[in-house]
C-alpha cells in the first residue's frame, strides 16, 4: 500500500496594488513656461495702444501675445498663464493697456476683451493640441490660422461686443460697428502669431507634442 504525500503550502495573499504617485498637472518646465508667457502678455501691454472711436478701446498688441501663448503652450497651460496675467493685473499691478490695474477696468468699455483673453487662450490653445496631434508639421501653419481666426471672432469680439453693451449702454447694432474696427488688426495677428507658433514647434519640438502624443 503506497502512501501518497500531501504537500502543504502558505495560503497565497492576493496581490496589493502599489499605491500610485500621483502624476502633477505640470512639470517644472510647464510652470516656468507659464510664467513667462504670462510675462510675455504683461510686456505686450507696455506697447502704446492706438486708441479707435470713442469708448476707450485701444488697439494693442496682447490680442498678438494671447494667439501665441495659445499656440505654443495648448490649452491648460495657456489658460494658466493668462489667469496668472490677470491675477497680477486684477491685484494692482499696472499691466493693463496704458498702465491701467485693478477690478476698476471690468466698468470700462475694455472689460468684454480683458475676459476674452482667458478664454482666447484657452480655445486657440486646445485646437493647437488637436491640429498637432493630427497633422504633420508641415500642414499646422494654415490651420493655426484659421483656428486663431475663429477664436478671436467668438471669443474676442463677441465679448468685447457684449462688454460694450452692458459698460457702455450701447445697442447691438452700435457695439457690433464699434468693434468692426479690430478686424483687419488681429487678422493681421493671428497670422502673425501662427507663424511665431509654427518657428517655435519648430525649434522647440517637446514644447507641446510631448504632451499631447
Amino acid at each position: 500500500m503506497s502512501h501518497q504525500k500531501t504537500s502543504t503550502s502558505a495560503p497565497r495573499r492576493p496581490a496589493q496594488n502599489s499605491p500610485r504617485t500621483p502624476r502633477p498637472l505640470w512639470d517644472a518646465q510647464s510652470l516656468a513656461l507659464i510664467s513667462v508667457f504670462a510675462a510675455l502678455v504683461a510686456a505686450s501691454a507696455i506697447v502704446p495702444g492706438i486708441p479707435v472711436g470713442g469708448f476707450g478701446v485701444p488697439i494693442t498688441l496682447q490680442t498678438l501675445a494671447i494667439m501665441v501663448t495659445g499656440l505654443v503652450l495648448g490649452g491648460s497651460r495657456a489658460a494658466a498663464a493668462v489667469a496668472l496675467y490677470l491675477l497680477l493685473a486684477f491685484a494692482g499691478l499696472p499691466i493693463f493697456s496704458g498702465g491701467r490695474a485693478g477690478l476698476a477696468v471690468l466698468a470700462g468699455g475694455s472689460a468684454g476683451y480683458i475676459v476674452g483673453f482667458l478664454f482666447a487662450a484657452l480655445l486657440v490653445g486646445i485646437a493647437a493640441e488637436q491640429i498637432i496631434r493630427r497633422l504633420p508639421a508641415k500642414r499646422r501653419g494654415l490651420w493655426f490660422f484659421l483656428a486663431a481666426v475663429v477664436v478671436t471672432v467668438v471669443a474676442s469680439h463677441l465679448l468685447g461686443v457684449l462688454g460694450m453693451m452692458v459698460n457702455l449702454k450701447l445697442s447691438w447694432q452700435a457695439a457690433f460697428t464699434s468693434d468692426l474696427i479690430f478686424y483687419p488688426g488681429d487678422i493681421l495677428k493671428d497670422a502673425v502669431a501662427s507663424a511665431a507658433a509654427v518657428a517655435a514647434h519648430r525649434a522647440f519640438p517637446d514644447i507641446l507634442v510631448r504632451r499631447v502624443k
